[in-house]
């Protein structure tokens, strides 16, 4: 699982934990969380190991998929949490640059797709190998976001890639069938983002139609979900209390704070 040191993807891998399953913790710089996340999925008595690797680097990328698989030669779900959030807007003081768009795209949308491939071959390979017929097809489950129904100009980069990587769910999945699936999951508001203050969380979290966003918990158990349901493949699940319902202008941290 990528991104899995810290915040949605920490509680993902947690939960995937609690469910029996072991984990592969990757990190990209958050050494100690990692350190820290995989002692707590340890004392769930399951099988867990950090591998680290910078996803921005397609050869890193490809290693990390090559270590993980060795360690855990009975893979069946790859997890793609890891991600830049990182602000701009074509019409604002901090513009869209080159670099901005290519780094999102690296690590958003290259690294998962490129992961996604490497899954496909090994789980190609091995059920050309084997005798019999898993019960559940393993799946690739592609972390997005809400606002892709939502749309609204701010964080251009970060939206540029997670629209690309969304189009990618329907198209990986009609390719790499019936050998794996491909989900997307798109939370709504869960975490703190950036400068947000906890106050102005609190009243993002609840600007819903259900008057309350999703939790992490709400994300980690809706990924072991899809990774369980053998029948799921080429949709995404929005998991956020209704928040693409509402059209907006604006990011919705720009409702409740003073962010840039």
């Amino acid at each position: 699982m990528t991104g899995a040191a810290k915040r949605l993807g920490r509680e993902i891998a947690l939960q995937f934990a609690r469910q029996g399953w072991d984990i592969a913790v990757h990190y990209g710089r958050s050494a100690q969380e990692a350190a820290q996340t995989l002692k707590e999925i340890q004392a769930l008595g399951v099988k867990a190991e950090t591998f680290q690797a910078d996803l921005a680097d397609e050869a890193a990328t490809k290693n990390l998929f090559l270590a993980v698989s060795k360690a855990f030669p009975n893979l069946d779900c790859l997890v793609n949490s890891a991600s830049i959030f990182e602000y701009d807007r074509a019409n604002s003081s901090t513009p869209l640059s080159g670099k901005s768009l290519l780094e999102h795209m690296q690590v958003n949308l290259t690294a998962p797709i490129l992961l996604a491939q490497l899954m496909f071959e090994l789980q190609k390979s091995k059920a050309i190998t084997s005798e019999t017929i898993p019960g559940v097809i393993p799946a690739v489950i592609q972390l997005l976001d809400q606002k892709l129904i939502n749309l609204n100009p701010d964080y251009l980069s970060y939206t540029l890639s997670k629209a690309a990587l969304l189009s990618s769910v329907e198209l990986l999945a009609m390719d790499f069938a019936p050998y794996l699936r491909v989900v997307g999951l798109a939370p709504g508001i869960s975490l703190r983002s950036g400068d947000q203050t906890n106050e102005g969380f609190a009243k993002a979290h609840q600007m819903t139609p259900l008057g309350k966003s999703s939790t992490p918990a709400d994300i980690a158990k809706a990924a072991v979900f899809l990774a369980e349901s053998g029948a799921i493949t080429g949709t995404t699940l929005y998991v956020d209390g209704g928040q693409h319902l509402l059209p907006s202008s604006r990011d919705v941290m720009f409702k409740t704070n003073s962010v840039f």
